[in-house]
């Protein structure tokens, strides 16, 4: 098991989008886990989740800013406040804005193009966030992340090129995505969100190089 915790890129601009990100979906939490009676919980999920079969664009937005549990929300802002930053200073806040958003729709039509009669509620940040991998990938190609490894009960922190790190886990990604092709769905991760939003990093990156949006 490893678990990258920092990285050596150091930030231009101050990232207060990613950090509004990070504290909508920490409050979207909040209230879908402790403020809303248990009793409408399930009908929460129905109205604001993305569900293939029944898609909608405020679903597709919204379900961006859910989650399935606490481990989900942790992992996703990690990634988030760790990678987020760079692709921020890169970009500037608007156009990050609208990057996120834009890699977060990817992610959502990828799942519905594989799995269109799915009525599974999909939800979580992870494709969003895939794009903000995808793009820094390619806007930093030589960056190292810093990654806690455990294995067994050997434990150590190294230095891994972000190329490796990143480029692991969408192969990861790819592997279980396509394993699961064919197979009757029972829930779980929405593997292919994850590679939409991936690819959608990589394309809207260079569009957004060709492309000046103020």
């Amino acid at each position: 098991m490893f678990f990258p915790y920092k990285d050596d890129n150091p930030r231009i601009l101050f990232p207060f989008v990613t950090y509004s990100i990070i504290g909508i979906n920490i409050l979207v939490f909040v209230y879908q886990y402790f403020i809303i009676p248990r009793d409408l919980f399930e009908e929460f999920i129905r109205a604001y989740a993305l569900t293939p079969a029944s898609p909608s664009v405020l679903n597709i937005f919204s379900s961006m800013f859910m989650h399935g549990g606490l481990a989900h929300i942790i992992f996703n802002m990690w990634f988030l406040w760790i990678f987020g930053d760079n692709i921020e200073s890169v970009f500037g806040h608007k156009r990050y804005l609208l990057f996120y958003l834009l890699c977060g729709v990817g992610a959502g039509l990828a799942q519905i193009q594989v799995n269109p009669e799915s009525v599974i509620p999909m939800v979580g940040a992870s494709g969003a966030i895939a794009g903000v991998l995808g793009a820094y990938l390619f806007r930093f190609p030589h960056a190292t992340v810093h990654v806690l490894v455990i294995l067994i009960i050997f434990i150590t922190f190294i230095r891994v090129p972000a190329m490796i790190v990143i480029g692991f886990w969408f192969l990861s990604n790819l592997t279980a995505g396509i394993g699961t092709l064919g197979i009757e769905e029972a829930g779980g991760t929405a593997w292919f969100a994850h590679i939409g939003g991936f690819v959608s990093g990589v394309l809207f990156n260079y569009l957004f190089k060709m492309v000046r949006i103020e």
